[in-house]
């Protein structure tokens, strides 16, 4: 699996589609009074889909287990055929395209093999993703004159001794939510040094 232990929790939104087209009218007719043999199209389809959404992690061995915060279902009739909807949502570390398009899948071939006793010429088309949204390259955080100052407290570091990386670090985030103004300081592990940073700071006088 790729390494997501980086990131943030973020609201991820994804909504697919997938269209389920029969042959005949006489298909939507039973479809809609709910005379197919097999039960409730609609109803059961949905169940599925609910199932192959939280299944998704068990099935494609990339995508990583997350919790399910919502699924909607909705279907849309035109003709002959039937638009099917998934949207899933979370607030986790990775999106939900995968776990959406897969929900879609499942419930048009739960809608298949309900109708293929009454309609021989039952097909499935289009699945794929319509939207998403989350994430930081989505909903970039507003950085617009917000300043940084990153100062790493450390009698080793700062003597040239050890190499700092989580100050570093703490910079490089900070860049990636687009700040460039980030001020970076080694300093020893004194009171009398951090005391004299932060009544400078409180007076407006660093960065």
């Amino acid at each position: 699996m790729v390494d997501i232990t980086h990131k943030s929790n973020t609201l991820r939104v994804a909504t697919a589609q997938a269209i389920v087209k029969v042959s005949t009218e006489e298909t939507i007719r039973m479809i809609r009074e709910g005379a197919i043999p097999k039960g409730n199209v609609f109803e059961m389809s949905k169940a599925a889909g609910l199932l192959g959404v939280k299944k998704t992690p068990d099935l494609l061995p990339d995508c990583h287990p997350l919790p399910i915060e919502f699924t909607g279902i909705e279907y849309e009739i035109s003709g002959l055929e039937i638009k099917i909807l998934m949207t899933v949502k979370t607030i986790y570390k990775t999106g939900v395209e995968v776990e959406a398009m897969h929900g879609a899948s499942i419930v048009a071939l739960n809608m298949y093999d309900m109708l293929k006793p009454v309609d021989k010429g039952v097909e499935i088309h289009h699945i794929k993703l319509i939207s998403k949204k989350g994430g930081k390259s989505s909903n970039p955080p507003n950085t617009k004159g917000v300043t940084a100052q990153v100062i790493v407290c450390s009698d080793s570091i700062s003597a040239g001794e050890k190499e700092d990386r989580a100050g570093k670090a703490i910079c490089d985030k900070l860049k990636g939510f687009g700040l460039t103004e980030i001020a970076y300081r080694v300093i020893p592990d004194e009171p009398d040094q951090i005391r004299g940073i932060l009544e400078a700071n409180e007076a407006g006088l660093l960065l």
